[in-house]
């Protein structure tokens, strides 16, 4: 078992050590602190922020009662990573998994609709039915192996090489000019570009593509789930398994140099890279920092939360049902919205992601009230207030939308990063998820979560598999400090161990 020492220095002092030290309380952070703490080992987590969570905290952002998600809303990794497979996440707090995945509006009251059911959602397309088949149908069907296959370092030997020459050849097609050869009609298309959007890339690429393609894959196996309450309920859910294995939680402290921590064997960095260049100083051998300095940030994200006094009057009725919206019209439309982004211009019909959460969670505004979720893309740094052109575009599908907005707040690109410091520039993928950052993310290695300074190792979203809400990479971190710093090989279990472990109830505070 790990023992938290406090020994004397040559001075005098007493100097508080641990085993292992995790800066940054996001759901990465948290996912190498919960797998630290079920090794055995003393761990403690420091987190800027006064409240836990990052990229998944909830908050009343409107009127009081309305319960926001600040950024991550829709979990599609939720039931897919490795690692809250193993946490046996879905066990510990209440999803609701709504039977439409996404759906994307088109004008004049059509739409596409992808169904858990991948046969009905074949149905539903008609001409294209069949192509949509041939290309998500053998993914679907192996589901959990386009999981493990894209939720590691794609350096490594892939667990599954069929899997992976299946998904390979799709993502060529998907994200070159062959793109639109499969499709007949507009719906078809317009859904895949509107799941490939979500890389905030100009399309196609094979980035977007295999971004696209990883997520509807989960959109017809597992499905796209909303947690009870908020995001803000998983972080709570392993910060109390962090809590309950003796690690330690500290809010409201910001580490800002090495020579802050207290001596440990191994600490562990939810940040981005350029922070940890800052953090390091001249402990960073010097080649490693400017391949540091080389990874590029893309552009972000600008986010407006609606109260509202009812649900959102979607044209077409079975959007409804989707936990999830691609809003912004045909694939050429989001095409022109994405590469206006990429052009440092800001589009005046962009894409917008949606989410009414309290349409199947209505514990999260008052009775008969709702909360609408919704970001657009923006260039990097961005100042400008989306409010308009967000509600512009909702409008345009969902006619009557304005006069349900009881009040709303708006995020710009650069407040999302004053918000977490690790979204530069409002960058939420913590690191533009271009195909060549998507392999060296962020150096060229088949460990990049290890640095070459001791015992230190980055794991945040900048490390591989990127951007999302898995925990993976706080995971693989682990494991590879685990194997390099104590000699410990594989992981440990993580599941719910009997009885069953109390929630923790407030997540700002320190154990």
């Amino acid at each position: 078992m790990g023992v938290r020492r406090t020994l004397a220095d040559g001075g005098g002092t007493i100097v508080d050590t641990v085993d292992v030290i995790v800066v940054g309380a996001g759901p990465n952070g948290l996912a190498a602190a919960v797998t630290m703490a079920r090794a055995g080992l003393s761990v403690r987590v420091y987190e800027k922020a006064d409240v836990i969570g990052g990229g998944s905290r909830t908050a009343e952002l409107t009127l009081p009662g309305f319960r926001h998600d600040i950024c991550s809303a829709v979990h599609p990794m939720a039931y897919a990573s490795a690692f809250f497979r193993r946490f046996g996440l879905a066990e510990r707090i209440p999803f609701v998994l709504p039977e439409v995945s996404y759906g994307h509006p088109l004008d004049g009251g059509r739409a596409g609709i992808a169904y858990r059911d991948i046969e009905r959602t074949v149905e539903s397309l008609g001409v294209d039915g069949h192509a949509w088949k041939t290309l998500m149908g053998p993914l679907a069907r192996h589901a959990d192996q386009v999981a493990r296959t894209t939720g590691s370092s794609l350096l490594q030997a892939p667990p599954h090489p069929l899997t992976f020459a299946r998904f390979g050849i799709r993502a060529l097609e998907q994200g070159t000019v062959a793109w639109n050869l499969r499709w007949k009609e507009d719906v078809a298309p317009a859904m895949l570009a509107g799941v490939a959007a979500h890389a905030i890339r100009p399309m196609p690429s094979l980035a977007t593509a295999a971004g696209g393609l990883m997520l509807g894959t989960y959109a017809h196996d597992r499905g796209w789930p909303i947690p009870v309450g908020g995001s803000q309920s998983i972080v709570d859910a392993m910060a109390a398994d962090v809590v309950a294995h003796g690690g330690e939680i500290v809010t409201g402290t910001e580490i800002t140099s090495l020579a802050e921590l207290p001596k440990a064997r191994a600490v562990l960095f939810d940040v981005s890279p350029r922070a940890l260049v800052r953090i390091a100083g001249s402990r960073m051998p010097a080649r490693y920092e400017r391949a540091l300095k080389r990874f590029r940030y893309g552009n972000g994200a600008a986010k407006v939360d609606y109260a509202l006094s009812g649900p959102v009057p979607w044209t077409n009725p079975e959007l409804h049902r989707a936990s999830t919206l691609h809003v912004g019209g045909t694939r050429a439309e989001l095409v022109a919205a994405e590469k206006d982004v990429a052009r440092g211009r800001h589009s005046e019909r962009p894409y917008v992601l949606a989410s009414q959460p309290t349409t199947f969670d209505p514990s999260r505004a008052p009775e008969g009230k709702h909360v609408l979720w919704a970001y657009a893309h923006v260039p990097q740094y961005s100042t400008v207030d989306q409010t308009e052109v967000v509600t512009a575009q909702i409008e345009r599908f969902a006619p009557g939308f304005r006069d349900l907005i009881l009040a709303s707040s708006s995020t710009t690109g650069i407040e999302m990063e004053r918000y977490n410091p690790n979204y530069i520039g409002g960058d939420i993928a913590v690191g533009a998820p271009s195909m060549r950052q998507l392999v060296a993310r962020p150096v060229f290695s088949a460990d990049p979560w290890r640095t070459p300074m001791p015992g230190v190792y980055l794991c945040s979203s900048s490390t591989p598999p990127g951007p999302g809400v898995h925990g993976l990479a706080g995971w693989h971190a682990a494991a590879s400090a685990l194997r390099h710093e104590f000699g410990m090989h594989g992981t440990p279990a993580l599941g719910i161990e009997q009885p069953p472990m109390q929630t923790l109830q407030n997540s700002g505070a320190a154990a």
